[in-house]
């Protein structure tokens, strides 16, 4: 009993070096991927890598990680002069396969969201317009222009939606006219745009976006997403 009890002892203190080890193992790896990850054309603030999983070790030695969880803030592209920022996205990368000596690493499929918010599309848009909620799922968007001579200002409250999976539109659903000729289209001229979202990491696309309090909510999908390298 007194072999079979250090026995038991010592498979616990073994096990217990091992989750040390191995955790040490996962902090490490998760400071050199955050270090690492890059997107395409698009300059990013910071990220935040979790790779879940246990034993981490294991799944080193196969060159395969079950899940790693990717927190970007800050992703600033360049469409058509016009700077547009993703505020924040997080995404969740599954089935995760290493390679080139774990410098890079692609994940077979991923799913996400992203944040635009609107001070950021506001900046995004044409000079002088103005971008916030507009409640119900809209947006409203403000914008002045020049008619015989006077700056009239107008809102209007438009819809979101998405273009081939990557552009952001937005557009008017009436523009009041006031029987001034020309108006309307003055006023779309500002109000209505569509940007291109850049910015996300190779492999990732835009599926569904919904305008809320807090900005644009985008959810993201992806196959064979690159991660790294």
């Amino acid at each position: 009993m007194r072999a079979l009890r250090i026995l038991l002892v010592i498979a616990v203190v073994l096990g217990g070096i091992f989750v040390a080890v191995d955790r040490a193992a996962v902090y490490f790896a998760e400071s050199e991927v955050e270090g690492r990850v890059q997107v395409p054309g698009a300059t990013i603030g910071s990220t935040d890598v979790s790779i879940k999983g246990f034993p981490f070790l294991t799944q080193v030695a196969a060159d395969r990680l079950d899940e790693v969880d990717v927190k970007i803030s800050g992703i600033e592209t360049d469409t058509n002069g016009r700077r547009l920022r993703i505020s924040r996205m997080n995404a969740a990368l599954h089935e995760v396969k290493l390679a080139d000596g774990y410098s890079s690493a692609t994940a077979a499929r991923a799913t996400g969201s992203a944040v635009i918010s609107y001070e950021d599309l506001t900046a995004a848009a044409s000079d002088g317009v103005v971008v916030a909620y507009g409640g119900d799922g809209k947006v409203k968007v403000t914008g002045t222009v020049d008619v015989l001579g006077q700056r009239l200002s107008r809102s209007v409250l438009s819809t979101v939606t998405l273009v081939d999976g990557h552009t952001v539109k937005v557009r008017a659903d009436k523009v009041p006219g006031e029987g001034i000729p020309g108006l309307e289209g003055l006023v779309r001229e500002k109000t209505d745009f569509q940007r291109e979202v850049g910015g996300l990491p190779s492999g990732l696309k835009l599926e569904k976006i919904q305008p809320t309090a807090d900005g644009l909510e985008i959810s993201v999908v992806g196959t064979d997403v690159r991660l790294a390298g």
